[in-house]
């Protein structure tokens, strides 16, 4: 009887690379991040969510609508913004005592950007095709927030560095997220 189920890799072939990228950087990569979680410099609480803002809200969704469709990254971004809104808004209660409407900017913006992304992308893989989607991506977004922000009671009317603040991340991800996109479809490439 003929296996079916073979993979592209044996059990005994191993490469240094593996070692590094499939251990080595993500264990880096997780004591940074608790390393960060447990400072409490305003700069390091700042960078903390910033860098949680710019993963779960926006290169998550992003990277799915580019490699998958864009049903598939709003629906991330609806869950991903669901669960970023959720912890925001137990940090802001916890500290404010109430709630805030940017939160809702938050979860929409997620959804917006990894449904953009793959409706613009259409599963292609042309790095300047994936470019384009995943910067205008990043724009819409962006937008979403800061009008978001103009109505919270907590942030206020919105400034230009706050602004920033929400193009900035954004827009860095719609750069860089494709370059993981592309990387995902030339390894699926060798696997065939």
């Amino acid at each position: 009887m003929e296996n079916i189920n073979q993979t592209a890799h044996s059990w005994k072939d191993w490469k240094f690379r593996d070692l590094i990228f499939g251990i080595i950087v993500p264990t880096i990569v997780a004591f940074l991040i608790v390393g960060i979680a447990m400072s409490s410099s305003f700069a390091a609480i700042a960078l903390k969510y910033i860098l949680l803002e710019a993963i779960v809200v926006v290169a998550v969704p992003m990277l799915i609508g580019l490699i998958w469709n864009q049903w598939a990254g709003g629906a991330t971004g609806f869950l991903m913004g669901g669960l970023y809104a959720l912890y925001f808004a137990d940090q802001v209660y916890a500290s404010q005592g109430s709630g805030d409407i940017s939160l809702l900017g938050n979860l929409v913006s997620a959804m917006l950007i990894g449904y953009v992304a793959g409706a613009l992308n259409k599963r292609s893989d042309s790095y300047k095709r994936m470019l384009i989607a995943g910067v205008t991506a990043g724009i819409v977004g962006s937008l979403v927030v800061v009008f978001a922000s103009n109505f919270s009671s907590i942030l206020g009317p919105a400034t230009l560095g706050g602004s920033a603040l929400s193009f900035v991340p954004r827009v860095l991800a719609g750069i860089l997220v494709p370059l993981v996109a592309r990387a995902f479809f030339q390894h699926s490439n060798k696997l065939e």
